[in-house]
């Protein structure tokens, strides 16, 4: 590890005036509260719904536990700075709210690929659906998006992690992520930026094209279903397009340039971490009357039960 003079960052957080931190904490910790028991709803309606047994909500309920996590790796602390005056975080908690931020992120980016092949196969080869997408795959799909993910945050810690960083400490965020830490690196970054822009910006971006080349192929796949068909298949696979533009054009500008930052990235920031987690389950219920079915018969068991 590089010989380092930093022991800690100063976070100069979202914005500075107190009273605005006041209301904004207000806010922010609804939307959290409701992006942690929205997507923790769905996991177990998934988990005890006994029609929702395709794979589709199998990869759903993973969605929805990743969305859990992700916000959860940097919102908590964003919180607790919106009411201190002093807004530090350890080197080591820095380096580790990185690898989480990384790890959830490109988790999702690697499900959302899985989700949008599960579409292919169900359109595409719709009987024999269930014979290609068993539960043994599904579960190897998954756990292969959580182990791509942890790898590409483990590059992402290696690149940061050996850099030697003798001040100043004070990072222009509010929350630790990998473009301003470069900034503060005492030495010629060049070439570390390049690898964030191959391993962050490169990724999403070949993810988000191959993402979009497979719903075209969805999509026309479709002049041979009925018209029932076509608009259930429209349905879900809009509900997709949506989750996956909100994801992925955020995380495009903000890794896909040169090592710099703007004005802007906050803000940005704060809606694919905390906004688009919070959508997600509104975008996949509310067109899914089999999801809110479940939900309602999920409600009337418990209902009954309380009743007894």
């Amino acid at each position: 590890m590089a010989n380092r003079n930093v022991t800690e960052f100063v976070l100069l957080g979202l914005i500075r005036n107190p009273e605005m931190q006041k209301v904004i904490f207000a806010i922010f910790l609804i939307i959290y509260l409701i992006t942690v028991m929205s997507n923790m709803l769905i996991v177990i309606t998934v988990v005890f719904s006994q029609s929702l047994v395709s794979p589709m909500y199998f990869f759903l309920a993973s969605l929805s536990l990743i969305d859990v996590f992700y916000p959860s790796s940097m919102v908590p602390k964003m919180l607790v700075d919106l009411l201190c005056e002093k807004k530090t975080i350890s080197f080591n908690a820095c380096m580790t709210q990185l690898f989480l931020e990384h790890f959830f992120g490109t988790s999702e980016i690697a499900l959302l690929i899985v989700m949008a092949f599960d579409r292919c196969v169900a359109i595409c080869r719709p009987l024999h659906y269930m014979t290609i997408m068993n539960h043994r795959l599904c579960c190897c799909l998954v756990a292969l998006s959580w182990t791509v993910g942890f790898l590409h945050s483990l590059g992402q810690i290696f690149t940061i992690v050996w850099l030697p960083f003798c001040g100043p400490n004070v990072i222009n965020h509010f929350a630790c992520d990998i473009i301003p830490l470069i900034q503060l690196a005492c030495t010629d970054t060049f070439r570390v930026g390049l690898l964030v822009v191959a391993n962050a910006g490169l990724i999403s971006m070949i993810s988000f094209v191959v993402l979009m080349f497979s719903y075209v192929v969805i999509l026309r796949s479709l002049k041979n279903y009925s018209s029932a068909g076509k608009r259930k298949a429209l349905s879900t696979c809009t509900s997709h397009i949506t989750v996956v533009v909100l994801f992925f054009v955020p995380c495009i500008f903000m890794y896909l340039r040169p090592v710099t930052t703007f004005p802007m990235d906050k803000t940005i920031t704060v809606f694919y971490t905390l906004v688009t987690p919070m959508l997600n389950p509104l975008i996949y219920t509310v067109r899914n009357e089999e999801v809110k079915n479940a939900m309602r018969k999920l409600w009337n068991r418990k209902v009954a039960s309380d009743t007894k």
